[in-house]
């Protein structure tokens, strides 16, 4: 191993997007402790580089056991140099035929989690002086699409937390990106995928095209997970990362129309929005 090694603690290893950040991290030289849901997945994730690839049985949404096996797997494996928030998944359906429950069990995955994961590595990263934090939202985390209203303001809050803690711990050496991919060649849409049950026929034209081409899609997304983890090594060995990297030309295509609407909104809207000041 090198100077320039590091250790990574990669959240949800098994799969898509978190399988390639580990795989490009210890094909680089990198130690990785992957967090993983069963015994097979630890197997497999510990046979990719025996002695540098370590698998973490830990479910992100139980934060005692963040808080307790965190730390212990650091004085195990090393100090996390780099926390990658990979865990978490899509829930499909509209507001209304979506109940609260999966409300709070997409906000456990996507955001308590990742900030317990946080919360965990913090205080050695700060004691050191030195820490990457790449928290992966979405394009998602900026645009909207109807039939995913809980995955989008799951993704807008970790991006909201994302860039105020990163501009609480930069000066203590530690940078925060929020990492926003757009389609990847994953199972997010698929089997991944939590979808609320169709009821109410008034969202038919809404729902039923975007569910139907969503699952068609599934397999045939253009982003390619392994070039993801080459910008996610870019990102980590950069001594100015940005606050925010979307993947992808859709996701980039996306955002550039959403802020044109923005400004042109804004624009529109100038007159009211200067109105409310005391005269």
């Amino acid at each position: 191993m090198t100077a320039s090694t590091k250790t990574f603690l990669i959240t949800g290893v098994s799969s898509g997007l978190g399988r390639a950040f580990a795989n490009a991290a210890l094909q680089a030289g990198h130690v990785v402790i992957g967090t993983v849901r069963n015994a097979q997945a630890a197997s497999e994730h510990e046979a990719l580089a025996p002695g540098r690839a370590h698998a973490l049985m830990l479910d992100v949404t139980d934060f005692d056991a963040v808080a307790a096996q965190v730390p212990d797997a650091e004085s195990r494996f090393g100090a996390v140099d780099v926390l990658v928030n990979n865990a978490g998944y899509g829930q499909e359906g509209v507001v209304e035929e979506s109940s609260i429950d999966d409300l709070r069990r997409q906000f456990d995955a996507n955001v308590f989690g990742a900030v317990a994961m946080i919360k965990a590595v913090l205080p050695g990263m700060r004691e050191r002086g030195f820490g990457r934090i790449i928290n992966v939202t979405s394009m998602g985390g900026f645009i909207t699409m109807p039939g995913i209203a809980y995955y989008c303001g799951s993704k807008f809050a970790l991006e909201g937390i994302s860039e105020a803690l990163g501009k609480e711990v930069r000066s203590l050496g530690i940078h925060v990106t929020a990492l926003a991919p757009g389609q990847f060649r994953t199972d997010w849409a698929g089997r991944s995928m939590d979808r609320a049950p169709r009821s109410i026929a008034a969202y038919d034209t809404i729902m039923d095209p975007i569910r139907s081409a969503r699952q068609a899609k599934s397999g045939r997304q253009p982003g390619d997970p392994a070039k993801a983890a080459k910008a996610l090594l870019t990102l980590v060995e950069s001594d100015a990362p940005p606050t925010r990297l979307f993947l992808g030309e859709d996701a980039l295509a996306v955002v550039e129309q959403k802020l044109d609407l923005m400004r042109t909104e804004i624009a529109t809207w100038d007159a009211v929005s200067r109105s409310t000041n005391f005269d």
